[in-house]
């Protein structure tokens, strides 16, 4: 076993041995972000498809940079946005001249796929909130529930929006995510994470995506929703052909 292996495996058997011992938001959460192992973003690229459409993040101690790319009827298109202010678009090798509001809107969209991607780890973005509101049954398994908000600065267009995590309190792993958001009309949505796996020392999970029948739900009561079978499925993100590689 490599030497960084074996750190890593002695972090985690002493974060599950004192689980009992998380009292705030910071502690769950470092204790998730190493439970998926999301050092390996560091100095690293990871890329995967997701709806016939190449992504990839890397990342570095200086900046981070998330990638787009496909194929449609104006030609190869390949987005960039550098620390989730800056895009950019080629369109078959050429520089796209843009408004500042179709770079916002193509921006969010890039920026929306890798950022849950990337979680837990993007939890300890400078911008983020976090606050531990309780413990929560699930399933018959218990969780810790952590609030997220935004602070306006640095928090970007969406830092109205409000998030819960609900992270496992034995083995640290975030199963199970809900937002309220107000973009584009706005609404309430609950993921449920499936299809765990391990790709080159990364923890890496898909989600299906629910819905409550009320267009806005206070987030508190989606586990309860769940457990009673009273959302509606309404897409599955589906991330394949992940790969890690250094930078």
């Amino acid at each position: 076993m490599k030497v960084r292996q074996f750190e890593i495996l002695i972090m985690l058997l002493f974060l599950m041995a004192c689980s009992s011992d998380l009292d705030n938001a910071q502690d769950m959460v470092d204790a998730s972000i190493a439970a998926h192992r999301g050092e390996v973003f560091m100095n690293s690229k990871v890329s995967f498809e997701f709806r016939d459409r190449e992504y990839s993040v890397s990342r570095t101690e200086d900046y981070f940079v998330y990638t787009r790319s496909f194929q449609d009827s104006a030609g190869f298109v390949e987005d960039v946005l550098i620390n989730s202010l800056d895009f950019s678009r080629r369109v078959d090798g050429y520089d796209v001249v843009l408004s500042d509001m179709w770079k916002t809107r193509y921006g969010n969209s890039v920026n929306s796929v890798l950022y849950f991607f990337e979680l837990p780890t993007r939890l300890n973005d400078p911008a983020v909130r976090k606050s531990y509101i309780g413990d929560v049954i699930i399933k018959g398994e218990p969780y810790y529930s952590v609030k997220v908000t935004f602070r306006e600065e640095d928090g970007g267009k969406d830092f109205q929006d409000e998030f819960r995590y609900w992270i496992h309190k034995q083995n640290h792993m975030m199963d199970y995510v809900a937002y309220n958001y107000i973009t584009d009309g706005g609404g309430t949505r609950f993921r449920q994470a499936i299809n765990r796996r391990e790709v080159s020392g990364l923890i890496v999970q898909d989600y299906i995506n629910f819905k409550p029948d009320e267009k806005f739900e206070p987030l508190d009561n989606l586990p309860g929703l769940f457990e009673s079978d009273s959302l509606t499925e309404l897409s599955r993100i589906v991330n394949t052909n992940v790969k890690v590689e250094p930078i």
